[in-house]
């Protein structure tokens, strides 16, 4: 192997009991740059290492003492109760009821008439503020109720235990740790001090190279119930972005009053899920430019000492969505963020705007997963396959690990199959670094978020999944490693420029009905749905993932039913008989096994006569594709992330954009396969995305092709 892939582009963690150990795995590992962790401490006897060192810095803890003499402007939530219904013409409700009593403090210092809301939620009304009164010392709610309606106290509170130095610490099992509070940098006196505080620990440090900002002002919404359990997660969440300070600037900036509805969103919290409104939206876009903002000037302060600036794509982010254009102004150097899949490394890989991105590759050396009986190779292995599909289509230019090396260094395999990675992540870099893929057709995915949520669609953070969302997330997967130009695109672009569409060979609708990914009432807007069908009918592909264009309205569930040729029974159309359940070979499918998974499905998706259904389960369609006009649809109820699966969704991309006849170019015959092509650099790889010896035959670009037998995870590269 060349010296140079066995040296750099790799971080690891150290702490002070670990040093000896440190430079033995540098060596191993070819690492070139070492970072403390939360919850431990760079050792001074590794400040002169040749070697770039990077220093985690927290803008909004770590400073209790700061946060205590200035409790006014300690970070705050927005939390809701639950539904309680009133017994009588009174009702009491207990404000912090179910939740864990040591992370938040009740706010009633700020105007609570002006910043609460009661909610009749029988009738969605709001309830005068004459109406209900705020016990301090019970902290308790009292109504004026009507009987039997249920109601709901949305209100601020302070947090008192950072969520994120919380989920460490519980799942670390640090004992007899202080509590660290979050403070607002946002507001005025604390924004002076971060700032002031800032200069202090860059030159208290002056052998650190990297600050590594973790991450800036605004922690995602985490939740923990009584039994300190996760109560609500949610990565994209901006409850916890909230000040009266923060509002009143909004308020003066949107020019309308802010209510606590526009967060709470009927105790949905506006989740990702949900399609948002205007003034979410607004709040969004107001949040994002003041970020950006104060971020700057804590570069510009990084930089004026000589530093790089990097941000970590994970914890307090919000307000620094990648894709946007205020992102570009704060002026980072890098960014990292943990790899747990394909889809989260192009969430990392694709982010414009900074000189170099760093994926932290999974596990993370925590002691979930490192303790005795223990498996982290298994994880690491799999976490490896995923990442790497994404890399030969868009490489990030580093990786890391984050975590104790102590509980790691327990484990010999897990090192050196960490060693062999870091080898190989060397090698696919100086192959396809600067390089264009070869891209077969243009696809997008249409939904409420288009480039905001661009790869993040239906992900938890770190590519854990939902039982309910897992048949979508799949389609992400599979497609941030596939030989396609993918984009992400919002109705309320297409409202605005229905031409749009006419850049893209293939739409792709996923998700359930009436949420964000699908579109809910975007559907019925006329200038969407005109859209989407001229897009259609001129020739272009459409394919739906579980309930695409859902929305009861005018005698249709799927408003492009007849585009589809596929409908939703939803109990409306029970007396309408339907016959076609035969199945059928098709392109589609050649190369699918005997059963395809499709996750959770749909139970009640039936085909119109001239609809030509691929795979049924009882009478429910699974799969199913329809011509209309000069266009080509498919339908699919669900599909996880597999290799059959990708290669499904591959033949449909192929298939829907008429693109049959290209399928054997840059082509394996077997799925657990693939090949990626650099034409215009003049090469190509087969790569093995599983642990085991696979043989093939591979097409080359003119479609001559060859038998190959490739060892297990092994990439094979060749001139073209």
């Amino acid at each position: 192997m060349d010296q140079s892939r066995k040296y750099g582009r790799v971080t690891i963690p150290t702490d002070l009991d670990v040093v000896a150990q440190t430079i033995e795995l540098m060596k191993r590992w070819g690492a070139d740059a070492i970072r403390d962790c939360d919850g431990t401490d760079f050792p001074p006897a590794l400040q002169n290492l040749d070697a770039k060192i990077y220093a985690t810095y927290y803008t909004t803890r770590k400073d209790n003492a700061w946060a205590r003499a200035n409790p006014d402007e300690i970070q705050q939530m927005y939390l809701m109760t639950p539904h309680k219904t009133a017994p009588g013409k009174q009702l009491r409700i207990h404000l912090l009821a179910g939740l864990y009593p040591e992370m938040f403090q009740v706010n009633h210092h700020d105007d609570i008439r002006r910043w609460w809301e009661v909610i009749d939620r029988t009738n969605g009304t709001i309830i005068p503020n004459t109406q209900w009164a705020y016990e301090k010392e019970t902290g308790d709610v009292l109504i004026q109720a009507e009987p039997y309606h249920a109601y709901t106290v949305s209100f601020l509170a302070y947090i008192m235990w950072d969520p994120v130095h919380m989920y460490n610490a519980i799942t670390n099992d640090w004992q007899e740790t202080e509590h660290q509070i979050t403070f607002d940098v946002r507001q005025p006196k604390t924004h002076a001090f971060t700032l002031e505080r800032l200069r202090r620990f860059i030159e208290a440090h002056p052998y650190v190279d990297v600050i590594r900002f973790t991450t800036f002002f605004h922690q995602f919404t985490l939740i923990f119930d009584a039994l300190a359990r996760e109560k609500y997660v949610d990565w994209y969440g901006y409850s916890a972005s909230i000040s009266p300070y923060i509002l009143e600037k909004f308020e003066k900036e949107a020019g309308y009053p802010f209510r606590p509805e526009y967060i709470i969103d009927q105790g949905y919290m506006n989740n990702t899920y949900r399609i948002p409104s205007r003034e979410f939206l607004d709040f969004q876009a107001f949040q994002r430019r003041e970020v950006a903002a104060l971020a700057k000037e804590l570069v510009d302060i990084t930089h004026s000492y000589g530093k790089e600036a990097m941000m970590f794509l994970g914890d307090h982010w919000i307000g620094t969505e990648p894709f946007m254009e205020e992102f570009a102004s704060i002026g980072l150097d890098a960014v990292v963020g943990s790899v747990g899949n394909g889809a989260t490394l192009r969430l990392i890989s694709d982010i414009p705007g900074v000189r170099y991105t760093e994926g932290r590759l999974l596990p993370y050396f925590f002691p979930d997963t490192f303790h005795e009986g223990g498996k982290p190779i298994e994880e690491a292995k799999a976490n490896w396959v995923t990442a790497r599909r994404a890399i030969l289509r868009k490489p990030i230019d580093r990786i890391g690990y984050g975590g104790y090396l102590k509980l790691a260094l327990q484990f010999p395999e897990f090192i050196n199959y960490v060693g062999e990675v870091c080898n190989e992540f060397r090698e696919l870099y100086d192959h396809i670094h600067g390089t264009t893929p070869y891209c077969f057709k243009k696809v997008a995915v249409l939904n409420c978020w288009g480039k905001m949520r661009a790869w993040g669609n239906h992900m938890v953070h770190h590519a854990i999944y939902y039982k309910q969302n897992y048949s979508y997330a799949g389609v992400i997967e599979a497609l941030s490693g596939a030989p396609f130009d993918v984009h992400f695109i919002s109705f309320e672009e297409v409202e605005k420029n229905p031409s749009i569409l006419d850049s893209y060979n293939v739409l792709l609708n996923i998700g359930d009905a009436y949420t964000a990914y699908s579109g809910g009432e975007w559907w019925i807007n006329p200038a969407i749905i005109t859209a989407v069908r001229r897009f259609i009918c001129r020739g272009g592909g459409f394919i739906g993932i579980g309930e695409p264009s859902a929305c009861q309205y005018e005698g249709r569930y799927f408003q492009l039913a007849e585009e589809l040729g596929v409908e939703a029974e939803t109990g409306f159309t029970l007396s309408l008989d339907k016959y076609n359940w035969q199945e059928y070979p098709h392109f589609i499918t050649e190369d699918a096994d005997e059963t395809i998974h499709f996750g959770e499905g749909k139970a009640n998706i039936y085909a119109f006569e001239k609809t030509m259904v691929l795979r049924q389960i009882n009478h429910g369609v699974q799969l199913a594709v329809h011509e209309s006009g000069a266009g080509r649809c498919v339908y699919i109820s669900g599909l996880p992330y597999g290799f059959s699966n990708s290669r499904l969704l591959y033949r449909a991309i192929l298939w829907a954009a008429h693109g049959e006849a290209e399928l054997h170019r840059w082509f394996s015959s077997n799925y657990n396969t693939e090949v990626h092509a650099y034409v215009e650099n003049g090469k190509f790889c087969v790569v093995n995305n599983t642990y085991e010896t696979q043989k093939t035959t591979v097409y080359r670009g003119d479609s001559s092709f060859f038998p190959l037998t490739l060892a297990p995870n092994e990439i094979r590269w060749y001139q073209i």
